[in-house]
């Protein structure tokens, strides 16, 4: 149910109907709360101090009542992963992108590791979401968990289609690497362990995952 009633003017199929206002239509200002309760929990999560959080301290970093968070998420594990979520939905897209658009395999790696990397290099918060270790939630550990899977099926998929690649547990064990050291460097650097400026934090990315893709596209069976 809707937090505030004074916005339900009726009932349509079981449902409740919310006034407009402003100009504005009622399901307009449930997911602009919405949005603004997830850039507030992005903004204690992934702040350089942050990484508690709850109803009352999200509430009060968006200006919103409890019973707006309430119109849009069950629990506060809930607003963490739906947070998380839209990092990651932006990491996809942008990395995905910066690949399709290189012309060879250093160039497509190039351009999806660039991306990645600035979208964590625009908003460090949304790096520390992702890969600082000093986040412990369950909901952040199964969806860390989560996406490494999914990058890892992503990276053999792409590599399968640029390399003489046996689709194989050892393809995949080194995805799983590829993803996993990947994402400890970011971590290094965003927490100042690194001092690489961000294209020199791109090219040894790149000659690091590169290399490890070459070494498996040329390994061949082992013996027993």
């Amino acid at each position: 149910m809707v937090g505030d009633s004074a916005e339900v003017i009726g009932n349509s199929a079981g449902g409740e109907t919310l006034r407009a206002y402003g100009g504005e239509d009622g399901d307009s200002r449930v997911a602009r709360r919405r949005a603004t309760l997830i850039d507030a929990a992005l903004e204690l999560l992934g702040a350089s101090d942050g990484g508690s959080i709850t109803v009352r301290g999200v509430c009060r970093e968006a200006g919103l009542t409890t019973r707006y968070f309430y119109e849009s998420f069950g629990s506060i594990e809930e607003l963490v992963g739906a947070t998380f979520d839209e990092v990651i939905g932006e990491i996809s897209e942008r990395g995905l992108a910066g690949f399709a658009g290189g012309a060879d395999m250093t160039g497509m790696v190039t351009g999806a590791v660039g991306a990645i990397i600035d979208v964590v290099a625009e908003d460090r918060r949304k790096g520390r979401l992702l890969f600082s270790q000093s986040l412990q939630s369950p909901t952040i550990a199964a969806k860390r968990m989560e996406s490494t899977d999914i990058f890892a099926g992503l990276t053999l998929q792409s590599a399968s289609g640029i390399l003489d690649v046996e689709l194989g547990p050892e393809a995949l064990a080194a995805a799983n690497f590829q993803v996993g050291g990947f994402a400890r460097v970011i971590a290094a650097w965003l927490d100042g362990h690194l001092d690489l400026d961000r294209d020199g934090l791109v090219e040894i990315s790149v000659r690091l995952m590169t290399a490890l893709a070459d070494g498996v596209g040329h390994a061949g069976p082992t013996s027993a």
